[in-house]
């Protein structure tokens, strides 16, 4: 990387992301009184939220699980809400607790400095047109937060034969809705939230939807009889462990859904109860919102895994030929932390923290994680609070020591003071 052409030192906690997790933390820290720097790659907030996501889409959970520290929902609400009220919910949090993220900062690296006991965080920026050479900043702060989350980057696996496929193939990330696919049999990879529902789409604008279930699937009502299921398993783990509380949650979701989904091409796992996959390995149950009565009526067939391309469709790993018109790769995200952040054990080579929750929120020499606990809204705003309380506790040390032989470093009200070299 070519020397930063700036250097500027932040007063306060240096947070990576400007989705929920990096509008939380910075929310909380501004309650108590701890200013902030938050870089987004992108140009606005909830970039994933705004940019990437179908047009069909709701908050899959209640709106109480779903809050972020400090700021309900707005009464007139729904239940689910929209992917457009939750974004206006996340600006009017942003202005509520003065949250102004620096955009298009796309942090390169970020490693401590051990001789100077700081972090040293370098982000490009670039004009919207990209036709401006990339400019380099480093941000230097005794506080890193990692705020990227579990979706920043898409999955974009390899088949076989990809080359040989003549129609559009599109991940999840592109789709906004199915009109563009009408008549056309779409090949949906990927059986999970996003699957189910963008077949449910494509379904809903008349195309013609197959779905690859490759590996076993939990799948659940979303509600029963009124009730979310996810308020109904919280009710119950508030008195039972947790295997056991997945044992009743597989119970009614046969009451509910009936039991004829092996037969649907839809198998549960041997082993591993819904909520125990989704805490240990991030595997979230399906929640259904109508798919399984389309797959029922012929609407959406459910296929196996894809062994290779062709030009008018896929070979399956049963022998099977599916034909298509078009490709929607539902494959899902990943972090992208160990792309950037340097010189740290604390994260896993798959970009989440090596200490399970609830202990992975904190690790060594300033850094800290927030929306990597597998947990959804409710994670992020328990690990914000977590972070924020933390910081602010050596914030106010730091400056009561500091006071006393200066009358303004640490807490000095500006959040950035441009330096003409970088701190030593």
């Amino acid at each position: 990387m070519a020397a930063p052409a700036r250097t500027m030192w932040v007063n306060g906690p240096i947070i990576v992301g400007a989705g929920p997790a990096g509008l939380s933390v910075a929310a909380c820290l501004h309650t108590h009184g701890v200013p902030s720097v938050v870089l987004e790659r992108d140009d606005c907030i909830a970039s994933l939220w705004q940019r990437r996501t179908y047009d069909r889409l709701r908050l899959h959970l209640p709106k109480r699980f779903c809050e972020l520290p400090g700021m309900p929902f707005p009464a007139s609400y729904p239940e689910y809400p929209t992917k457009h009220q939750f974004v206006s919910y996340l600006e009017a949090y942003a202005a509520a607790f003065h949250v102004r993220p620096r955009f298009r900062q796309s942090v390169a690296s970020a490693r401590f400095d051990h001789a100077a006991g700081l972090w040293r965080v370098q982000a490009s920026s670039s004009s919207d047109t990209g036709g401006e050479e990339a400019t380099y900043t480093e941000y230097i702060g005794r506080w890193l937060v990692v705020a990227t989350g579990e979706n920043a980057e898409r999955v974009l696996p390899e088949f076989a034969g990809a080359g040989s496929f003549k129609g559009p193939v599109t991940h999840v990330s592109e789709y906004k809705s199915g009109e563009p696919y009408r008549g056309s049999r779409v090949l949906v990879v990927g059986c999970g939230n996003s699957g189910m529902e963008v077949c449910l789409d494509l379904c809903d604008h008349g195309a013609q939807p197959a779905m690859v279930v490759r590996d076993a699937v939990h799948v659940l009502p979303r509600e029963m009889l009124g009730v979310a299921t996810f308020s109904v398993a919280a009710f119950l783990l508030r008195f039972l462990p947790l295997r056991l509380v997945d044992r009743l949650l597989v119970l009614l979701a046969g009451l509910f859904l009936g039991n004829d989904l092996p037969r649907l091409g839809l198998r549960r796992p041997n082993s591993g109860g819904p909520l125990e996959l989704k805490n240990s390995r991030g595997r979230t149950p399906v929640l259904d919102i109508g798919a399984l009565e389309k797959i029922r009526a012929g609407e959406i067939a459910v296929v196996p895994g894809v062994k290779r391309f062709v030009a008018g469709g896929a070979e399956m790993v049963d022998g099977s030929f599916v034909a298509a018109d078009a490709v929607v790769l539902a494959t899902g995200y990943h972090s992208n932390v160990p792309q950037w952040l340097k010189g740290s054990d604390f994260f896993s080579g798959e970009g989440y923290p090596k200490a399970g929750f609830p202990e992975g929120w904190k690790g060594e020499s300033g850094l800290y994680s927030v929306g990597f606990t597998r947990r959804g809204l409710a994670g992020v705003a328990l690990d914000a609070v977590r972070v924020a309380g933390d910081i602010a506790v050596a914030y106010n040390e730091s400056n009561k020591s500091a006071s006393s032989s200066s009358p303004c470093t640490t807490a000095c009200p500006v959040l950035l003071q441009q330096q003409q070299e970088p701190v030593p």
